[in-house]
């Protein structure tokens, strides 16, 4: 069973913790973690695009000009594509970009994440956070202390308000509930700060 420090919110090595060798000592699929990160973030896609065919553009009804005798080309409309003003060619139109996997992929995927973090040494332990009042400032203090740099994720047992409104002006810090995590927020952290009760959490809905 995989071990880490456990650390105070001073940054201080108060022990250590056991983790679930199902969580954290998992195979690491790149194939699996790659096609649920490409369907995570194509989920995230609003599918509003829009373009107005020769339809639905402002104009036509009548020929531009005669059928016959002009020496041009033929035209029906001013809508057409190649004319300024007219309909788009194969342009985008409203859909859904859902990509649905199997449970048990996401499942492999989210543990594969969980294992490469804690190989590259980025997962970190803290008992609590004790903040008594909704200051960034705090946050950041214990962030500093516990070496905790660049895109960092939170992971929390439940919702903490003091905990989520403190973070919110920390442009790189994002908290996350334990019940709902996520490949795409894993895999971009640079550091997972897990609040220790979170763990049980973790292993309750993952494991």
């Amino acid at each position: 069973m995989p071990q880490t420090t456990l650390y105070d919110r001073t940054g201080k090595n108060v022990g250590s913790v056991e983790l679930a060798d199902a969580l954290f000592a998992a195979p690491v699929n790149a194939a699996v973690l790659h096609q649920v990160a490409t369907a995570q973030l194509a989920g995230r896609r609003a599918g509003t695009h829009d373009t107005k065919t020769r339809g639905e553009v402002r104009g036509g009804g009548k020929k531009p000009y005669r059928q016959k005798g002009t020496g041009r080309a033929r035209q029906g409309s001013r809508t057409a594509p190649h004319y300024r003003g007219g309909g788009a060619v194969f342009g985008p139109h409203p859909r859904s970009y859902e990509q649905r996997l199997p449970r048990k992929m996401k499942r492999l995927a989210l543990r594969g994440a969980l294992t490469a973090k804690l190989g590259d040494e980025a997962i970190k332990v803290i008992d609590a956070f004790g903040l008594d009042a909704i200051k960034t400032r705090d946050l950041a203090g214990v962030l500093g202390a516990l070496e905790a740099h660049g895109r960092v994720l939170v992971v929390a047992p439940a919702r903490d308000q003091t905990l989520e409104l403190s973070a919110r002006n920390l442009p790189t810090v994002e908290v996350i509930l334990a019940d709902s995590l996520n490949v795409v927020d894993l895999l971009k952290a640079d550091v997972v700060l897990i609040e220790q009760p979170a763990l049980a959490r973790m292993e309750e809905v993952y494991a």
